[in-house]
């Protein structure tokens, strides 16, 4: 049972009306979940809701983590969002652990958690991959009924501390009064306003002197490369890692011929899953087959690309022949796509024949269209599928479990464009901080089945953020047997998670390691 401790730090309160204006903006980009159909219900919600912009509600509970009793208090609360004159302009939510029998926080390290969208709330990772409570789910991520949450055997709580962060008009957070939208959503914008409330956060907290951690999943990926230049800059906080869950490009260049090669490897991935390759293919192991293919698009495609019309014949035909067994794709598309089939025209074919399409976020998951006609699904079947559990999941555990009152609607994908995505250099921002911050590691986790972000670009990022290979040696990938939200399949929960834990430990230098190269 847990125990309860109510602290209200109610500084602010605020009285907003929900515009149905507001409320009606869709997220129509590519990069992450939020991309995909998931609005707030507009019904009645545009009666006036009070929005408190700095109390808190703290829990005391424990949680068995390999074999381990940790003990731990989890504080649900919001921080404001001040501007230039130190007036609040936006109410942020947060949900905060610290492990309760550390006596000392100085060495015990401070892991901050994003999603992505733009536009989506920080659940996805809180409930379903690194904290101490688990959305029920089956082992390989699809929702089961009764809905609800149990432990998570594999939370990395046993080895840090974990706030998970609400951006404005996601999850509970809020903008406060007539405050300008614009100062909030964008690129730059976003990681502006997030490092000054991160300042705020920390030094309330009291945890500067501890080891610090960005972790940030899909567009949560190009915030937190972002936010790792940006602390350094503008808040003088320096960090010991930065994890990177199924990336986005983070602004790293690759039009063209790069661009039209690199999901390749994804679509053999994807076609030996659903055993959709010839039978020598379709007998190989996953990894073996996926460095042959890589290898291919590398050396073969992205150059035969780069020819365009003055491709040799024969060599064309070598390459269209070789896509489409690698593919699992028949061969006269391959042939009319130029050797450039688009993601979203695979996912409708390779399973067209059995009148299914494959799932964006997650290809292993298949779904209906209306018909089978057509050059794209109706909707993504893996989305679909996680909404389906993460918010009955999430609302249950903020507001029954962890005592979190409020009447605002819980925006798992919140009204946040238009985006101004224009300025995006977070890769080159995050090469930056490393080059200068030795201690600063970097980490990719990938899913193999990932349409949205897929694993080799998320590898082709890394190759050419750090083009003269000056910090290979602090930046490590992980590959995984799932999709975009590999934690979800319960093999790789455990996996991925160990994988942080190591990654945690090889990032916190020996005590008195100087910081120089």
């Amino acid at each position: 049972m847990s125990l309860k401790i109510l602290v209200h730090l109610s500084l602010f309160c605020f009285v907003i009306a929900l515009s149905p204006a507001l409320l009606a903006q869709d997220d129509p980009d590519a990069g992450g979940k939020g991309d995909e159909p998931g609005k707030p219900d507009k019904g009645d919600k545009d009666a006036k809701i009070v929005v408190p912009a700095d109390e808190s509600v703290t829990t005391e509970d424990t949680v068995t983590v390999n074999g381990q009793l940790v003990p731990y208090r989890v504080t649900v609360g919001t921080q404001p969002v001040w501007d230039d004159d130190g007036g609040p302009v936006a109410s942020m939510f947060y949900t905060y652990y610290e492990r309760s029998d550390v006596e000392d926080q100085a060495a015990r390290p401070l892991v901050v958690s994003f999603n992505g969208g733009p536009g989506s709330a920080s659940l996805w990772m809180h409930i379903a991959y690194t904290g101490p409570r688990l959305l029920e789910i089956d082992s390989e991520g699809f929702p089961v009924q009764p809905y609800g949450i149990r432990e998570n055997p594999h939370s990395i709580l046993d080895v840090a501390d974990i706030v998970y962060v609400d951006p404005v008009n996601t999850g509970f957070s809020r903008i406060l009064n007539d405050a300008n939208r614009s100062q909030f959503f964008g690129v730059n914008e976003d990681v502006r306003y997030l490092a000054r409330w991160l300042g705020t956060f920390v030094t309330r907290r009291g945890r500067w002197t501890s080891p610090k951690f960005l972790i940030g999943e899909s567009y949560g990926t190009t915030r937190v490369s972002g936010l790792a230049a940006e602390l350094q800059g503008s808040e003088w906080m320096y960090l010991n890692g930065v994890i990177l869950v199924s990336p986005t490009g983070l602004g790293i260049e690759r039009d063209g011929p790069v661009d039209a090669a690199l999901p390749l490897p994804y679509y053999a991935a994807t076609a030996w899953f659903h055993e959709k390759l010839d039978a020598t293919l379709q007998g190989r192991d996953l990894d073996s087959l996926l460095a042959e293919v890589e290898a291919f698009t590398l050396d073969d495609l992205i150059p035969g690309l780069a020819r365009g019309g003055s491709l040799p014949a024969d060599r064309r035909a070598n390459l269209e022949q070789r896509y489409a067994r690698y593919s699992g794709l028949k061969l006269p598309l391959v042939e009319q796509y130029n050797l450039a089939v688009p993601t979203s025209f695979f996912w409708k074919e390779l399973l067209r024949d059995e009148g299914l399409t494959v799932g964006r976020l997650d290809s292993r998951y298949r779904g209906f269209d209306r018909e089978d006609a057509g050059t794209s699904p109706d909707f993504d079947p893996a989305l679909s599928s996680w909404n389906h559990a993460f918010a009955p999941a999430i609302n249950h555990y903020l507001r029954d479990v962890l005592g979190y009152d409020t009447d605002l609607q819980y925006w798992v994908f919140g009204p946040v464009h238009p985006w101004n995505r224009d300025g995006d250099r977070t890769g080159r921002q995050l090469q930056q901080a490393m080059g200068q911050n030795p201690y600063l590691h970097v980490l990719v986790q990938s899913g193999y089945y990932d349409g949205a972000t897929d694993y080799f670009s998320a590898k082709y990022t890394m190759w050419n953020m750090d083009p003269a290979g000056r910090f290979q040696d602090r930046m490590s990938w992980k590959g995984y047997r799932s999709g975009h939200m590999m934690y979800l399949r319960a093999e790789d929960l455990k996996t991925a998670n160990d994988d942080i834990r190591a990654f945690i430990a090889g990032a916190l230098p020996g005590a008195g390691t100087p910081a120089k190269r």
